[in-house]
């Protein structure tokens, strides 16, 4: 038993197994004494029968220490879990054998254990680093025993790449033999990789089994034995697992650390190919030591409890929603290939000068190119199911290559420029597109950052830039492809290219990241065209009808819609850079009816409409509706909007990348409802139903779908437009859908007894006082409606249960730095509040500027206000949030 006090565990759980071998390389009669942590003779003890055994294998150079917080959480479940952790042979504090093992020799090592152990009943293996290919042989060895296979951050095949820098250093003669065995040099440059960094007695306790040279010939083996070619002789073991595993049909679990700097996301996407029934979620932030570095119990126990072992023949949410008709996206152009008249319209085309010619596409020509891009993709080596980055502007260009890929059947990941360069290169490894197609600028960051994807260029470029941007081809170059290939054919265009399955993936759209890292929403093709519909019944949008797109989201349905659409001349990755002048030139370019706009998008707007000459205003005046989606929108933009386009209905639809739109309001819903807690956003769209999981009084939701008025809580959604599912991200997939047949939201809110929606923040900004819980919207509108006050935000700072309400606002003129607020001002911002919403506010600082999201220009980042604030009022340096 090994004595020494590791932090966290249980000294009860350490044993020593005498095994005899069966491995080759060892002498007849030869056994090993390994080491394992096993809490199965504590069940034992306590007269419990585990529901199935979990059989975790570590990788180089840990030990199964790595496993403690799956022992620790094993036992205290319901149905308790029996958890072996090994100690590989030559590894830990297992027998030092004195002979070199390979991958086979260890898969056979495992089944010699588990043989002595009588190992029966339903197993699920766990495996890290290499002991990730070793429990997946040991899995195919026993099938008749395997419920299940977990996995974190290990690679099963080099996959047609070369082994990653840090493996190559280890292997290189000069530095093996020093660096993995004569000092612990390797040991430690792996313990580093934990984020955040391992605590003093963790690491400690790490290297423990590892002091001295002759106890790391092991750790030494185990990196010479990497199989990094198939003349090695552990390639065809390799081989017999990697390909193997692809017949498994038990569930899978794959958890990811995206920072590892050994297992990249590249070995990731290779095991999703190979267990595609895998559940995947990646760890933000989260490294090589992803056990170390992430709580991997509560989601493992979550998924075998639910799903691995489980099986309760439950209906899932999505098959919970409602069933509607499905038409697919492409429907329009399929019925507009004679038709000459203007489908596309783009202000501000790719490569124009300071004086942009706007370009035009018919009906009949945008088919016949959404055609051809299909046909040279398809020619170039795309597949249905195949993911495609693309970056490039809402413009013609986009909106024929979005068609393409959904007549194609591939995914369209986008993600937009908005998210900036950190932002959207996480977007871009966390969806792993196949292809990536860009403008120049976006294929320079494609080269820098190591962005997935065979990269392809919009237009055509020079042999030496494309050869030194790592460009395969251009999407001209792709379309003549499609066209000649087309030309040859007697079939009708739509003939080529069978229909994708209404309930395959069309399209991973990233959200705004205004609260946390940008997540990939994944929709069908079926619930693309939902939205669709939702829209056009909602709105009463016809064929025919003509739409400004001043907001990214809509410019990609017009087609879908069969409305002519023309995108302005701005920066659509900053909606405030839309001009009045912009967006009645695209106007009148098109006769156009409707219009869609950020409200950061119409502030600027109504900012340049001094601007506007007589034909820009009369072009306004033909506009019959007007949405604005993205954030609340003020009801005095509102009114000053209402008189540049006076024939206009204004709208303000409420919804989420997740859920586009949920409720809808006009400018007189929002005059009727007057001042409330919150904002008030209207009524359920066509085909949706909203609800409200209570707040509890500890901050939590009760996970039930309620109608109470006036009871305030999380917003839940269903319809037929709701998302498929999160990409990657399985533990918050389950969260949103733990409601059945319901999204949640992540935003708070209540409905008041004419059934209107009233949005009062986001969960994470919630205020949990002594009082009870509060919502921070009522708040910031009453202490907004001080004299010298411009926008607000109300946060908590402390504990919760007990936490404090701070103000912190910008005010008229603007503050010239951060600081506590004048004393008269402050006075008059806590009566406010407090008379309005019965909330104390312990202290008012006022900013320069709220720091808002990038994408919409207007979504205060309340979580990095409240952390500011709380530094700054426990006498940090004040400086700008």
């Amino acid at each position: 038993m090994v004595t020494e006090p590791w932090p966290g565990v249980n000294a009860a759980w350490s044993r020593f197994v005498r095994v005899p071998s069966t491995a080759a390389i060892d002498a007849p009669g030869t056994s090993h004494t390994w080491h394992l942590l096993d809490n199965g003779p504590e069940l034992e003890a306590l007269g419990i029968t585990p529901a199935g055994t979990l059989l975790c294998v570590h990788g180089n150079p840990t030990w199964s220490y790595l496993w403690r917080s799956l022992l620790g959480a094993a036992s205290k479940l319901e149905h308790p879990w029996r958890v072996i952790a090994v100690d590989q042979l030559d590894m830990g504090f297992s027998h030092r054998t004195g002979v070199f093992r390979r991958l086979e020799h260890r898969i056979s090592d495992l089944d010699d254990l588990t043989t002595a152990l009588g190992l029966d009943g339903k197993v699920i293996t766990v495996g890290h680093d290499w002991g990730g290919i070793i429990s997946l042989g040991w899995a195919l060895d026993h099938q008749d025993l395997l419920a299940g296979v977990v996995l974190t951050n290990t690679a099963v095949h080099p996959a047609g790449f070369e082994l990653p820098p840090a493996l190559k250093l280890a292997l290189h003669p000069a530095v093996h033999p020093w660096g993995t065995k004569t000092s612990p040099a390797f040991l430690k440059v792996t313990h580093s990789l934990a984020s955040p960094a391992l605590a003093p007695a963790v690491e400690a306790a790490f290297m423990a089994p590892y002091r001295g040279a002759k106890r790391r010939a092991g750790v030494a083996n185990f990196v010479a034995d990497i199989p990094a070619d198939p003349t090695h002789p552990s390639w065809p073991a390799l081989e017999r697992v990697s390909t193997g595993i692809t017949r498994l049909s038990v569930p899978a679990l794959v958890l990811w650390g995206p920072k590892d700097p050994v297992f990249s996301d590249r070995y990731l996407r290779d095991l999703i190919g190979r267990l595609p029934q895998a559940q995947v979620h990646r760890f933000e932030g989260a490294s090589h030591l992803l056990p170390e570095d992430r709580d991997i119990a509560t989601p493992v126990f979550d998924w075998i409890a639910g799903t691995a072992c489980n099986q309760d023949g439950s209906k899932t949410s999505a098959e919970l929603r409602p069933a509607v008709q499905y038409l697919p996206m492409t429907a329009e152009l399929d019925a507009r290939y004679q038709d000459t008249t203007a489908a596309v319209v783009d202000m501000a085309p790719l490569g124009s000068g300071p004086n942009p010619v706007p370009v035009s596409l018919s009906w009949a020509t945008l088919a016949t190119r959404v055609d051809e891009l299909a046909a040279g993709l398809r020619t170039l080596g795309v597949e249905p199911g195949d993911r495609i980055s693309l970056l490039v502007p809402p413009g013609i260009e986009l909106t024929t290559l979005i068609y393409a890929c959904l007549r194609l059947g591939a995914v369209i990941v986008v993600a937009d420029a908005g998210l900036g360069a950190k932002g959207l290169g996480r977007a871009i490894k966390g969806a792993g597109p196949r292809f990536l197609i860009g403008i120049d600028r976006a294929l320079i960051a494609a080269k820098a950052f190591g962005w997935p994807g065979v990269r392809i260029g919009v237009a055509d470029m020079g042999r030496v830039k494309a050869q030194g941007l790592g460009v395969e081809t251009s999407l001209a170059a792709i379309r003549r492809l499609g066209a000649a290939e087309l030309a040859t054919s007697s079939l009708a265009s739509r003939a080529h290219f069978p229909a994708p399955g209404a309930d395959t993936d069309a399209a991973i759209l990233f959200t705004s990241g205004s609260t946390g890292p940008a997540k990939g929403v994944v929709y069908t093709h079926r619930q693309l065209a939902a939205m669709r519909d939702t829209l056009k019944d909602t709105y009463g949008l016809r064929a025919g009808s003509g739409l400004v797109a001043g907001f990214a989201p809509f410019a990609l349905l017009g087609p879908a819609l069969g409305a002519t659409s023309v995108t302005p001349d701005m920066d659509v990755t900053s909606p405030k850079t839309l001009t009045a002048a912009a967006l009645a030139d695209a106007a009148a370019a098109i006769g156009a009816t409707v219009i869609f706009a950020s409200p950061a998008a119409l502030a600027n707007v109504l900012a340049t409409e001094p601007d506007l000459t007589a034909e820009q205003r009369n072009a306004l005046s033909g506009i019959e509706l007007l949405l604005s989606a993205g954030a609340p929108v003020p009801e005095p933009l509102l009114s000053r909007v209402q008189e540049l386009v006076p024939a206009a209905s204004l709208h303000t639809p409420y919804g989420m990348t997740e859920a586009l739109p949920v409720t809808d309001i006009s400018l007189e819903g929002i005059r009727d409802a007057g001042t409330g807690n919150g904002v008030c956003v209207g009524v359920p769209v066509s085909g949706t139903r909203v609800a409200i999981a209570p707040f509890t009084a500890d901050g939590s939701v009760e996970p039930v779908a309620g109608h109470a008025i006036d009871v305030s809580g999380e917003i839940l959604v269903s319809a037929a437009h709701v998302k498929d599912r999160y990409d990657r991200l399985w533990i918050t997939e389950k969260h949103s859908s733990s409601v059945p047949g319901w999204h949640r939201t992540g935003d708070v809110g209540h409905l008041d007894a004419t059934g209107r929606l009233w949005v009062e923040g986001r969960l994470g900004h919630i205020l949990v006082q002594d009082t009870g819980v509060r919502t921070p919207v009522a708040a910031e509108h009453a202490a907004q409606s001080v004299t010298g006050a411009g926008r607000a935000a109300v946060v908590g700072v402390g504990p919760c249960g007990t936490q404090a309400a701070v103000v912190v606002m910008e005010t008229h003129p603007g503050a010239t730095r951060p600081a506590l607020a004048p004393h008269d001002l402050a006075a008059e911002v806590r009566a406010s509040v407090s008379q309005n919403t019965g909330i104390q506010i312990a202290a008012v600082l006022v900013v320069p500027e709220l720091p808002t999201d990038i994408r919409h220009n207007s979504k205060i980042d309340r979580a990095a206000l409240a952390e500011w604030a709380a530094k700054t009022l426990a006498g940090g340096r004040i400086h700008r949030p």
